[in-house]
């Protein structure tokens, strides 16, 4: 089964979908090609009346308001829409039909987009019925955590396990995260790489707002989690699991499967198969899970097949769980 995603036309955002989560008859999702998050809302069968919110309406971008935010993970909690950048440097791509020291020039070089860099928190209040991030409510504030230094990749640079991937870049199976869950005061993020002798990981910290627009971290703890060689695309919370959307680290196509895990550190917590994924050869690479409130999943997609899109949108999926 699927539903309709309609996007305002000319934006493109349904072609990297990368992020979705749900809020009462609304959604959340994210593109990885803009610094953007956007609303959708529940009407007449589809999910429609796109609405975009810059990350810059709300908080000082480090790159400034233009350059993309890579956002791979959306959190709604308590009042609170969250989102993450994939933490990740990007190595350039062979362009098609390019051969020689043009095609070894771009695969040599690797970028750090400051952007890319970024947790932030976002007050949500109700306007005609819908939510609306905003700056400032009351004692609320937005607030992010970013900078050389002292955002979460740069946290992690003595880190036995995770510090001698922070200089790879995500794809090459270095740092890169790509989910969220927010769990009480726990916020875990999940990583598509590094992949360590099989074991996926999932990084939680605890922050805490300093400044009013900052957020301060003082601590953080790993969780490793048997996923056959694959990475984690997306996390979604259940109660006190998580649901666990996990495909390649890499670029190649499949398998992608659905999860039941609890993140408590322990080794000995296998997950549990909750579903298989349909895949298609290059196209139709799951990126994103919510699940609804009639407990069925829903899943979008980076890279949609032909057959997936629509005159104005994508078609995401539904699954029972």
């Amino acid at each position: 089964m699927h539903v309709e995603l309609r996007f305002a036309p000319g934006t493109g955002v349904h072609h990297d979908l990368s992020a979705v989560r749900q809020d009462g008859r609304c959604l959340w999702v994210a593109g990885d090609e803009s610094a953007a998050i956007e609303r959708l809302t529940w009407r007449d069968g589809a999910y429609q009346d796109h609405h975009t919110f810059r990350l810059s309406e709300f908080v000082h971008l480090p790159a400034g308001p233009d350059d993309e935010a890579d956002i791979e993970g959306l959190a709604r909690t308590d009042g609170w829409l969250w989102a993450v950048g994939s933490h990740s440097l990007k190595r350039k791509r062979v362009k098609p039909g390019q051969t020689g020291e043009k095609a070894r020039r771009r695969l040599s070089t690797v970028l750090r987009e400051e952007n890319r860099y970024i947790l932030l928190r976002l007050p949500l209040v109700e306007r005609d019925g819908l939510p609306v991030p905003v700056r400032k409510d009351g004692r609320r504030t937005a607030a992010m955590l970013c900078g050389p230094g002292r955002n979460l990749a740069d946290m992690l640079t003595d880190d036995p396990h995770l510090g001698p991937f922070l200089n790879l870049p995500g794809k090459d199976n270095g740092f890169d995260i790509e989910g969220i869950a927010v769990i009480s005061s726990r916020v875990l993020v999940g990583l598509r790489g590094p992949v360590l002798r099989g074991w996926a990981v999932v990084v939680e910290i605890r922050p805490e707002t300093h400044d009013s627009d900052k957020l301060r971290v003082e601590g953080y703890r790993t969780h490793f989690v048997d996923l056959g060689g694959l990475g984690i695309r997306d996390l979604c919370p259940v109660g006190d699991d998580l649901l666990i959307l996990a495909g390649p680290t890499m670029t190649h196509d499949g398998p992608f499967r659905v999860l039941r895990w609890r993140p408590n550190g322990d080794f000995a917590n296998p997950p549990a198969l909750v579903a298989e994924l349909p895949m298609i050869p290059g196209a139709d690479r799951p990126e994103g899970i919510a699940l609804l409130t009639d407990g069925r999943l829903l899943v979008v997609y980076d890279s949609p097949s032909p057959n997936r899109l629509t005159l104005d949108g994508v078609y995401a999926d539904i699954v029972q769980i």
